[in-house]
């Protein structure tokens, strides 16, 4: 479980325990470590004689982290260091100072526990959460604080400040949004940017470069300011479609950033961005895994304990780096789907779920489709030269965690997870499996008959894109018992799965033919969370062979920069592999139940929506 976050508006907050999620620490969603020492494991022993290895750095929520791999995609050695957080509201902040010795830290222990040298790491790739970075000319942090405190300089992905603004600049109906859904979320970038011109002007004069995470990293690390297509793309309003006719993937060079809509920044009120040639957000831009400037720079070098030189690739965001690492872990007998599709063909059938504190639901298409509430099309954000549909749950592991450790059973439950040297999880799948026998249950799901969780804690991201959209429990009762908490625990997790439903049934109505499932992220370690999605989507789930593919999609930047491979997706075909694979139940009940529940799902959102109305009308 992770720590919980307070309200505390000046303390920063460390995560003094593992949070089940992809975008925080990377080790098994049932366990826990220790906020002063490095988290680290090894897969395989490391053989005495060179070898060519490739780095990969993913920065999460929560942790740094660090992954070493071979040339079989197989992860020799991983560490993870906690970063700071702070959390006021709406405002959730971090450091980039903060963070890179998070980095130097995991890379140099990653290293040491997989014994690779520095001279055997032939390529290094970034990931990150798509926060926002602000730096002056110096590269120095420019505080984006209410505090004045200059190590904040990060405004988190989550963090939704700026709600209003965006409000503002979507009544505008730029010809941009058509590419994000129709509407821009508090999340991505213009909103929170507008939002630090409004109120922070000091900071605002002092900013010389406005920075993606992952793309202040690569430029941390190797001094070139080239931004990559997948976080300019994604979010930024970048139109990464300007260079379809310009180049390709294998003759990849920096781009003259010619995606911008100058209009559009003019009409929201940040013309000041397009000044020379848009310098403070992106003058070039490149592919993922493009090698950028002369490699790593020797001064990073020296931090991280690398050899200066090493070819460093464009960056990923963090869910986007674990498409690279999954989709194409599919078992060899499905690898092709029937008929005679070419591989990129065969990928536009899957879907992948990053599971984290949120959830991104990632698919490609090899043409461009315009889905209501859901971002994209993006061109040559995740696999470039294809378009990317981009779906979201805004709180999943956050969220599972908000219900169990807000709830009254959770510090005794807690304890007794601890007696027995497992994790919070596994005790409630054990006191769940126990209830279903005792009742008599059918089958485990059908417990929260009496329970209804509409999972919109932190807005609704996808299908509906309503930021302000509230969570609703229903079927509570005066019970506090650890059993009642294991049900709402339960009803939670499923009302998750009914949101991915909502997503899968909503791409696939509009052109997408989603039929098989991968999943990576500390909350696809609980297997009660897997096969409750197969059950509800109805689809197999396929988990990769890895169990790091965040970092695996970040050393394929790397591998792909080296000149390793030629394209991005002959990397991802070399070096991603499958592991279990969960099938949906084939007991007729549990469809017929899950239907029912999905019902009740959609009717909460349409219930709160009529009581948002009577409520306005009554305050008017």
């Amino acid at each position: 479980m992770s720590g919980k976050w307070t309200r505390s508006d000046s303390t920063p907050l460390l995560r003094p325990q593992h949070h089940p999620s992809q975008r925080s620490s990377p080790s098994n969603a049932y366990s826990s470590y220790s906020s002063i020492s490095l988290e680290m494991t090894s897969a395989v022993s490391a053989t005495p004689t060179a070898r060519s290895v490739f780095l990969g750095v993913d920065v999460g929520t929560g942790s740094a982290r660090a992954g070493v791999f071979d040339e079989n995609g197989k992860l020799l050695g991983s560490s993870s260091s906690p970063i700071q957080i702070w959390k006021d509201g709406d405002c959730v902040e971090q450091s980039s100072t903060d963070i890179w010795h998070a980095i130097s830290a995991a890379v140099k222990a990653a290293c040491s526990l997989a014994e690779v040298s520095g001279d055997e790491v032939k390529g290094l790739g970034f990931a990150a959460t798509c926060s926002l970075v602000a730096v002056d000319a110096d590269g120095s942090p420019v505080t984006v604080s209410w505090s004045g405190d200059s190590r904040r300089n990060i405004i988190v992905w989550m963090d939704h400040r700026a709600v209003e603004q965006a409000e503002r600049i979507n009544s505008r109906n730029s010809p941009v949004l058509q590419y994000c859904g129709g509407a821009l979320s508090p999340e991505m970038q213009p909103p929170k940017l507008l939002w630090v011109k409004e109120n922070l002007p000091e900071s605002w004069s002092m900013v010389f470069r406005w920075m993606d995470l992952s793309d202040w990293l690569s430029y941390r690390a190797t001094g070139d300011d080239t931004r990559s297509l997948c976080t300019t793309v994604c979010k930024w309003t970048y139109l990464g479609h300007a260079h379809m006719q310009q180049n390709n993937e294998k003759d990849s060079r920096d781009m003259e950033a010619c995606g911008w809509d100058d209009d559009f920044w003019e009409e929201i009120g940040l013309g000041d961005l397009v000044e020379g040639h848009h310098a403070k957000i992106g003058r070039s831009v490149a592919f993922p895994g493009h090698p950028l400037g002369s490699g790593l720079t020797s001064t990073a070098a020296k931090e991280l304990g690398l050899v200066a030189g090493i070819p460093v690739g464009t960056s990923l965001i963090d869910a986007h780096a674990g498409g690279v690492g999954v989709l194409e872990s599919v078992p060899s007998s499905d690898s092709q789907p029937k008929g005679s599709e070419s591989d990129i063909e065969a990928l536009c059938h899957r879907m992948v779920l990053v599971c984290g504190t949120s959830t991104c639901h990632m698919i490609v298409s090899q043409k461009k489709l315009f889905i209501p509430g859901v971002w994209g099309p993006y061109w040559s954000a995740m696999v470039p030269e294809q378009w990317l549909t981009e779906g979201g749950q805004s709180a999943t592991g956050a969220l599972l965690d908000y219900i169990i450790e807000n709830h009254v059973a959770s510090p005794h439950l807690a304890n007794r997870a601890a007696s027995q040297r497992i994790s919070v999880f596994e005790l409630l799948n054990k006191i769940l499996e126990t209830t279903m026998h005792e009742l008599k249950r059918p089958f485990l799901a059908s417990l929260t008959e009496d329970i209804h969780v509409l999972p919109d804690f932190h807005g609704n991201r996808s299908p509906i894109a309503d930021p302000k959209a509230k969570g609703i429990i229903c079927g509570l009762t005066l019970d506090t018992s650890e059993k009642q908490l294991a049900l709402q625990y339960l009803a939670t997790l499923q009302g998750i799965a009914y949101g991915t439903r909502h997503i899968v049934g909503h791409c696939n109505a509009q052109g997408h033919k989603i039929d098989t499932i991968l999943a990576c992220g500390g909350l696809v370690k609980n297997p009660l969370f897997i096969q409750e999605h197969a059950d509800i989507i109805g689809c197999p789930i396929i988990l990769p062979r890895e169990s790091e593919p965040v970092l695996l999609g970040a050393a394929i930047l790397g591998a792909v920069a080296a000149r390793k491979y030629s394209s991005m997706h002959d990397a991802m075909k070399a070096l991603n592999a499958s592991g279990q694979v969960i099938h949906p139940s084939k007991d007729p009940k549990v469809k017929k139940y899950h239907d029912a529940k999905y019902r009740i799902f959609r009717e909460l959102y349409d219930q709160q929506l009529s009581h948002r109305s009577l409520m306005a009308e009554a305050l008017t």
